[in-house]
């Protein structure tokens, strides 16, 4: 009889390759299962708030719907339409001068706002909040009726100029300043991009500064060849976002004028009249040709930024 040690040992068979063509079936494990589930709600409303309703519009863009009846299909017309359309115009022209000048008065101030922070004052994190809300508060209703209320007959800005003997008129009613105002509200809300340039600054190595005081560079040279050309990645950043957020502006326009982008169409923002033809005229057919208009200039503007960047902003690498 064979003791243990001289049985045999039976060798494992091999497990048969499997079959060519077949892929082994996916399993998912708890954690892959409850992240799936907890993705539901996301798709669920990626899919019902934007996928559907950004594909609707883009049919409704070819047609003329009125709400009430079907939509019927027009092909090009809607955007033919845009050609001849006076309002269409005066609308692109206030936004594109909206955005123009707005925008560099932003970030110039943000940028000096940042600059003061960064020399190191005390209690700098209440300045930073501080100056941080009216990004928070900017494109509230509130503010555009507190806008409307300093800037109207007998707001804040003409009881000031009264005391000095001045009488001013509404700013709000004068087509020469009443897109002014707007621009004063978009500038006064600095502080999104204020907080930016802040991280970015204290990103930047003091050695740098010593080295370019060393050669006998003052402030402002050490602005112009040390601040600003590692802070360029920083202020490209900034200036895409301010961008198409200027675009995207309708808030204050609409309270300040009352919805009708008076006075003589001053503040006839290019959302505002896609506002006035979709909810106003119930023209929602043209209103989405002019919404997707607006869509595709957005991203044209902002691929032209990326285009033009590799000629001004510098990275680490180059």
């Amino acid at each position: 009889m064979l003791t243990q040690e001289e049985l045999p040992v039976q060798q494992a068979e091999p497990e048969a390759p499997a079959p060519k063509g077949r892929r082994p079936a996916f399993h998912l494990n708890r954690q892959g299962r409850a992240a799936h589930v907890f993705l539901i709600p996301w798709l669920l409303g990626f899919l019902l708030i934007t996928a559907v309703p950004l594909f609707a519009s883009l049919y409704l863009a070819f047609t003329d719907y009125d709400i009430l009846n079907p939509p019927e299909w027009t092909g090009l017309e809607n955007f033919q339409r845009m050609v001849h359309d006076d309002q269409f115009w005066a609308s692109v022209k206030v936004t594109l001068i909206y955005v123009l000048v707005s925008v560099p008065l932003q970030l110039g101030f943000a940028l000096l706002l940042a600059l003061i922070l960064d020399r190191g004052l005390s209690g700098l994190a209440f300045y930073r909040s501080a100056f941080y809300l009216p990004s928070l508060l900017g494109t509230s209703v509130a503010i555009a009726i507190l806008w409307r209320e300093i800037f109207g007959d007998d707001g804040l800005i003409n009881k000031g100029l009264a005391v000095i003997g001045i009488n001013g008129e509404s700013w709000l009613q004068n087509p020469k300043t009443a897109l002014a105002t707007l621009i004063i509200l978009n500038v006064w809300t600095f502080g999104s991009p204020m907080v930016i340039f802040l991280a970015g600054l204290r990103q930047i190595p003091d050695e740098l500064y010593e080295a370019a005081k060393v050669d006998g560079a003052g402030v402002l040279r050490q602005f112009a060849h040390v601040t600003v050309p590692l802070l360029t990645p920083i202020i490209f950043f900034n200036l895409i976002l301010q961008t198409i957020g200027a675009f995207q502006t309708f808030t204050q326009a609409h309270i300040i004028s009352g919805g009708t982008g008076g006075p003589a169409n001053s503040t006839l923002f290019y959302t505002l009249y896609v506002y006035q033809q979709g909810f106003v005229a119930f023209d929602m057919g043209y209103a989405s040709a002019l919404a997707w208009v607006l869509m595709a200039a957005i991203a044209a503007i902002t691929a032209l930024h990326f285009l033009v960047s590799k000629y001004w902003v510098f990275y680490g690498d180059n």
